[in-house]
């Protein structure tokens, strides 16, 4: 059975957005009778699961781009971010700015644990 529980450090932003028209209106659901902006669990889950992939994939490639083209941890840490940010600037990826965040933080936890170097990157 999959552990279903998201970390504590994960970002829980609201979904935001609206409806165009001649009155504002924004994004809500109704669940059990009352009206919700934020993410269900399921779509926190899911969230969640993509995010720690996509973490587990950098540091992949970031071990990769170390062994070989003599890159330090720190240096392919940052390229994959610039990397990253590309893909959700042209739309291509739907990760919040926070995910990234989040993103960046898991994979040098990962690549920590797989080599025991700190890649002495801060993420913000």
């Amino acid at each position: 059975m999959i552990d279903r529980r998201v970390p504590d450090d994960f970002p829980r932003e609201p979904d935001l957005g609206s409806v165009t028209g001649v009155q504002p209106k924004v994004l809500v659901r109704e669940v059990d009778g009352r009206y919700q902006s934020s993410l269900s669990e399921e779509q926190l889950w899911m969230r969640y699961d993509a995010c720690e992939d996509l973490a587990a994939q950098l540091s992949a490639y970031v071990l990769r781009k170390v062994a070989t083209s003599g890159l330090s941890p720190d240096v392919a840490l940052t390229r994959a971010e610039k990397g990253v940010r590309l893909k959700v600037g042209s739309g291509d990826w739907d990760v919040s700015q926070a995910e990234i965040a989040w993103v960046m933080k898991r994979a040098q936890e990962l690549l920590l644990e797989k080599t025991g170097e700190n890649p002495d990157k801060s993420t913000s």
